[in-house]
């Protein structure tokens, strides 16, 4: 057995305890713990409901817009994942933060680089070489032995060793023994904050399907009191022609030809406004599906109000935790927060890190891949942090601080989620009996116009008491619209805050 064979035992040993010592190092700081949080009743609301669309207990539909049963909703909805740059933009970070997560995780493996090189190198006679017994310039060109210096000939005329070439190349690697689990508290953090991005990227998507069936409703809310106003404008119309002719015949004075046209006038005004306003909510869901002003006006341009379902789906309360992305956002960021911990924590240990390297090297190229011109280091280093002027102890206190703010966020966010689905249950069942109550409203004065008109042409009464009926008639129609529309837009605040509607294209966002 060769002498190189007997040396290398001991040390091979030596590496492998190190190397086990590491693998069975504990990582310092605390574990995380998801937090506990209690669950209000607030779905017991659900069984006080009198509205004809009721939310009940079941389990939720992912697709909550087709709740609506509106093909074209469903169509724009469709589009919204591979258009919308909000969320384009929100998966470009994510992707992002899983290299990151990659760039952490390296840490964790050996670290191997390949390198070689050429050299035409010169001693300084006047340098380090003369340590080694090369006589400064001018004095004899041998050392005190006799022996050439560096161990190369001076060439005739030479005063020092002459130049030469130095050929070489070879394998460098490190690895640091992660005893205190600094760099698994790293890459614990770095997943935690992959995970936080991800649910970001979830919140974003949620945001932005709620927000494009928000701006639909508008639209055809918009839509619907155009109509109205169109519908009125028509009785308006007739109204003011009935009295020119009643003038004419002698029958009323120039008053109520004045005040006739002065409703026309009233509703014609109305109508632009409306039509910009519908212009401009087409451009609104164009812009959340990256079109260009106008793109969608054909598409758009006619349509109803969505109606309610029956029963309103709304799952289990015990589901609402995991469904939401902004609580479980709050939950990755407190997970990454306590990672951190244990990160600042291992600072205050030593860090042991195997080097070695390995190669050949000589002064002929010839002789380069020889057996006999090969080299190698081996060994540990050891970093022991000693004096830090109080930045370990000060970055230890900030993460702990930090992961204290991050839980005091997680529970913030998990009452925000509760109270922000027991106000969206409580108004979506007020809406729709307050729009059953407009719909009488209307039905109503629907009934005193035709009376109203009735007697105007009997003589019974004066055009003023047909223009006040008129006017109230416009505004019940108007407000039941709108009444209409806020009901279909508390539908979509309501599954917004049960955090539902990414789920879907949970495998098609996937990288």
């Amino acid at each position: 057995m060769s002498t190189a064979n007997l040396a290398s035992r001991p040390l091979g040993a030596w590496l492998a305890a190190l190397t086990l010592c590491a693998l069975a190092g504990c990582a310092v700081g605390p574990d995380f713990q998801r937090p506990e949080s209690s669950t209000p009743e607030v779905f017991k609301r659900t069984e006080a409901a009198q509205a004809p669309s009721r939310a009940v207990e079941a389990e939720f539909k992912a697709e909550w817009w087709t709740l609506f049963n509106d093909p074209v909703l469903n169509a724009l909805e469709a589009r919204l994942v591979e258009s919308n740059l909000d969320l384009a933009a929100a998966s470009a970070r994510l992707v992002q933060s899983r290299a990151a997560l990659k760039i952490a995780g390296a840490a964790q493996f050996p670290k191997v680089d390949a390198a070689g090189s050429y050299y035409r190198e010169r001693g300084s006679p006047n340098g380090i070489l003369s340590l080694l017994g090369n006589p400064p310039v001018g004095t004899q060109s041998q050392s005190a032995s006799g022996d050439s210096p560096f161990a190369v000939a001076p060439l005739p005329g030479e005063k020092s060793s002459p130049p030469y070439d130095l050929w070489q190349f070879g394998f460098d690697a490190s690895w640091e023994l992660d005893i205190w689990g600094r760099v698994r508290r790293t890459v614990e953090a770095a997943s935690a904050l992959t995970a936080a991005s991800y649910e970001d990227r979830n919140a974003v998507l949620l945001s932005v399907r709620a927000e494009l069936a928000k701006d639909y409703v508008d639209l055809r809310d918009t839509q619907s009191l155009l109509d109205i106003a169109k519908q009125n404008l028509k009785i308006a119309r007739d109204s003011e022609t009935l009295t020119q002719v009643r003038q004419r015949e002698g029958v009323i004075t120039d008053l109520d030809v004045a005040n006739a046209s002065a409703q026309v006038a009233t509703i014609e005004s109305l109508i632009p406004t409306l039509e910009a306003r519908a212009d401009a909510e087409i451009n609104a869901i164009g812009l959340l599906l990256a079109q260009e002003p106008g793109a969608l006006r054909e598409t758009l341009a006619e349509g109803e109000l969505p109606s309610l379902p029956a029963k309103l789906p709304i799952g289990f309360s015990s589901e609402l935790l995991q469904r939401r992305p902004d609580i479980r956002r709050a939950e990755a960021q407190l997970h990454a927060a306590t990672a951190s911990i244990g990160m600042a924590k291992a600072d205050f240990y030593p860090r042991i890190q195997l080097n070695g390297s390995a190669g050949f090297q000589s002064l002929q190229l010839s002789s380069l891949a020889d057996w006999a011109s090969r080299q190698f280091v081996v060994g540990p280093s050891i970093t022991l942090p000693i004096f830090e002027g109080g930045r370990l102890t000060g970055t230890l206190r900030l993460r702990e601080a930090q992961q204290q703010e991050a839980a005091i966020v997680y529970r913030q966010t998990v009452l925000r989620a509760w109270s922000e689905v027991d106000d969206a249950l409580v108004v979506y069942d007020a809406e729709q009996r307050r729009r059953d109550r407009l719909a009488a409203v209307v039905s109503f004065n629907q009934k005193a116009l035709t009376v109203a008109q009735q007697r105007y042409k009997a003589g019974a009464v004066d055009f003023l008491e047909v223009l006040n009926v008129q006017k109230q008639l416009l505004q019940a129609q108007s407000s039941l619209e709108q009444s209409r529309a806020a009901t279909a837009a508390n539908l979509i605040g309501l599954c917004k805050a049960l955090g539902g509607g990414w789920e879907t294209v949970y495998a098609k966002l996937e990288d």
